[in-house]
């Protein structure tokens, strides 16, 4: 994964110039770990991305709420590992940086302890400026093969999914094609074939979120979420899911004012969505922070425990 670190500063930018219903809580996850039910919670859905070159998958874990102990996030992104162009194969490939593959090496002590709580650990795949990009497969044989990668990391480590995020893969590359309109469709077409009962979920930004009906098939009912990709600001994915699948609120932990997340926070309950989504989860105390939007939420402050 290479210049994740800008993408917060891109999302402002772009932002200036301008996933089954909700998941199920309580439900165990379906790895070989020995999970308990989550304690019972009411409302929508809470996801948080983690940046695992800086920060620990397990923080997703260190949160509840005060009013019951329930688990304050549901789904733990793995940000992020990446679509890889191989030039001598002329092959994408699915690549890990150190630090995912150490998130992944040690799933035991970073992965398990999350799906123990109830808690879903999706792996987000991201371009990697080497021109391979979910929206330009040259053929329904070459996404399948891709789809394949994806579903074997989810198999082989034990994850509960995996998340789309086309940015970074400047199309046209390493002599690469640009983005076309049978791909991401054979794409999540395969991946949904391989892993049924698995989460597929999309960032709604790139070509290939708009690139989901082909032939005519349309994918938008395989996903399980999708998601607004700009960070303290409400947008709903132009996506054919029902609301409970939605999450037109997005928040950067530490960035996105109080009063913003608190207000998206409404919004969400108000409009009838299930989703809320959230980035950049840290190693420092948030309790705060994610408390302006729990208290919106599930009407409870949230806890931290280190």
């Amino acid at each position: 994964m290479m210049f994740t670190s800008v993408r917060s500063r891109l999302r402002a930018a772009a932002l200036a110039l301008s996933a089954v219903a909700a998941l199920g809580l309580g439900a165990t996850t379906t790895t070989g770990a020995a999970a308990a039910p989550a304690l019972a919670k009411e409302g929508p859905t809470s996801v948080a991305y983690v940046e695992v070159n800086n920060n620990s998958m397990l923080n997703v874990g260190k949160y509840s709420l005060a009013n019951g102990g329930g688990n304050v996030f549901d789904v733990a992104v793995i940000f992020a590992a990446n679509i890889n162009y191989d030039t001598s194969t002329k092959t994408a490939q699915l690549y890990f940086n150190e630090n995912v593959q150490r998130v992944l090496d040690n799933a035991a002590t970073q992965i398990r302890p999350l799906q123990q709580k109830g808690i879903k650990v999706v792996l987000s795949v991201l371009g990697n400026h080497q021109g391979a990009g979910f929206a330009n497969f040259p053929s329904q044989a070459a996404a399948s093969a891709y789809a394949k990668q994806l579903s074997d990391t989810v198999t082989k480590y034990g994850l509960d999914g995996i998340d789309f995020d086309d940015e970074y893969a400047e199309y046209g590359k390493n002599g690469t094609g640009q983005p076309n309109d049978s791909s991401f469709v054979h794409l999540v077409t395969a991946l949904r074939a391989n892993m049924p009962g698995k989460i597929i979920s999309l960032y709604n930004i790139g070509p290939a979120a708009s690139r989901l009906s082909y032939g005519g098939v349309d994918v938008s009912s395989k996903f399980d979420y999708a998601w607004n990709p700009y960070y303290g600001s409400w947008q709903v994915p132009g996506i054919a899911l029902p609301k409970s699948k939605l999450s037109p609120a997005a928040v950067e932990i530490g960035r996105t004012s109080q009063s913003t997340a608190a207000d998206l926070a409404r919004r969400t309950v108000s409009g009838g969505y299930g989703v809320y989504l959230t980035y950049n989860l840290d190693g420092t105390d948030r309790s705060a922070d994610v408390s302006a939007f729990t208290r919106e939420l599930y009407g409870s402050e949230a806890v931290y425990t280190p």
